[in-house]
């Protein structure tokens, strides 16, 4: 499904809040959204990894890196993997690598810049729980809409017009 987030806001002023603009697209979906599912983690994506690897139709994970910009948290292999699972899109405070590959990816994909180096996984994380970048909070089962304009969030699920 495509959606444009200025029409959303617009239909529904009252119900989203608008992310700050400080992503980039590096997904080969400029268009996304569903139901987030959180992650908070720092240099370390063992649970974008493992969350990757769940059914993810209607999903968006949604992962706070805590804005580093070290270590990617998204690679190419990754980002195939939960393409594979149906996964819509990912929001990644923090970086991405192979950039080439994951443009080709079928899969909506927002991240602050790339970085070549990947992070050490040792299990550090947390999943499902509130998390706060780029002026908003995400709670988990909210719903999460991108497009080339930018990310907004909301409570309740929203319809584009027919």
């Amino acid at each position: 499904m495509e959606y444009s987030t200025p029409d959303l806001c617009d239909l529904y002023p009252s119900l989203v809040r608008v992310a700050e603009p400080l992503f980039r697209n590096f997904g080969g979906r400029s268009s996304f959204g569903g139901q987030a599912v959180t992650i908070r983690c720092f240099e370390d994506n063992s649970f974008v990894k493992e969350t990757a690897g769940t059914p993810g139709r209607g999903k968006v994970m949604v992962v706070d890196g805590g804005g580093s910009l070290g270590k990617a948290l998204l690679g190419d292999l990754i980002a195939e993997t939960a393409r594979k699972n149906g996964w819509e899109g990912l929001i990644i405070f923090g970086a991405v690598r192979d950039v080439d590959a994951l443009n080709n990816t079928d899969l909506g994909i927002k991240a602050l810049a790339s970085v070549p180096l990947k992070t050490e996984r040792k299990g550090a994380g947390e999943l499902n729980v509130p998390v706060t970048f780029a002026g908003v909070t995400f709670n988990p089962g909210e719903y999460v809409y991108a497009d080339n304009t930018g990310i907004i969030v909301s409570s309740e699920p929203l319809r584009m017009p027919e």
